[in-house]
């Protein structure tokens, strides 16, 4: 019997953002597919296995798998295996994503830390994408009354400058310029993509740099005076891709406090 409840794909998916749109997209019924480049099935404490637990408390199937979203060989095998348990995708998140692994001066930014941000954050993504895109294109010749759609995570490091992590901005600013490529490409076909730009985060990849930010959103850089939470992306997610929204495609939704905000 073919599955009736829709299906969400998720990369990056065992910690941090990703974790808080599977979750909140279980708690709106969504079936759940997600990647994470290593899993070990003796850890269930954190990562992709115990996100699998808290979307099955919801009541939802997770399907949790392997794989490198830089390895495009790995895009074919997860799509593939998300269509054979489920035999559909319905909603597709490109939330996978790095930093460097070392803040450097912009003018000190060796080619193996951009090469490696870049294939992820962009390169990765962005062939991913075409290829779920592919897929909902034939699900949507099929059935024309389905809504597909496409949600790319990007931050707004995508227009503000940190020459200590050049790289990440860089590949953030290609990704939200993709978002708008194949909103454009995929309109004829009932696919809405949508682009949503987290602000500071707490999460992993911003606990190296705590102290600098808590100082910084208590002098007023956030004009909400908080950290965002990955809740706070999650929430946003599944409101763009609930329906309520399909006259929107190729809308940029900020989650970042009020810091895109021009202030003096």
């Amino acid at each position: 019997m073919a599955n009736q409840r829709k299906v969400a794909f998720i990369t990056g998916v065992s910690r941090g953002i990703g974790r808080g749109i599977a979750i909140e997209l279980a708690k709106r019924g969504f079936d759940i597919s997600g990647n994470s480049r290593t899993l070990d099935p003796s850890q269930t404490e954190s990562g992709i296995l115990e996100v699998s637990e808290r979307v099955v408390e919801c009541g939802m199937r997770f399907l949790a798998l392997e794989g490198d979203i830089a390895r495009l060989d790995d895009h074919a095998r997860m799509l593939d295996r998300t269509l054979e348990e489920y035999g559909r995708i319905d909603v597709f998140v490109s939330n996978a994503g790095v930093a460097p692994e070392k803040r450097v001066d912009v003018l000190e930014m060796t080619p193996e830390s951009f090469d490696r941000v870049m294939s992820i954050n962009l390169r990765g993504s962005v062939f991913f994408t075409q290829r779920v895109a592919k897929q909902m294109i034939e699900q949507a010749k099929a059935s024309p009354e389905t809504t597909p759609s496409i949600v790319f995570v990007t931050s707004v490091s995508a227009y503000m400058s940190s020459p200590s992590r050049a790289e990440y901005c860089i590949s953030k600013a290609g990704l939200s310029h993709a978002a708008a490529i194949f909103a454009d490409r995929l309109s004829e076909y009932g696919v809405n993509v949508y682009e949503v730009r987290p602000g500071i985060i707490q999460t992993d990849m911003t606990s190296a740099v705590q102290e600098k930010y808590d100082k910084l959103i208590a002098e007023g850089l956030i004009p909400q005076r908080r950290w965002g939470f990955p809740e706070d992306v999650g929430r946003a997610v599944g409101a763009l891709v609930s329906g309520d929204f399909s006259y929107s495609s190729g809308t940029v939704l900020e989650v970042s406090g009020a810091m895109n905000l021009r202030r003096l």
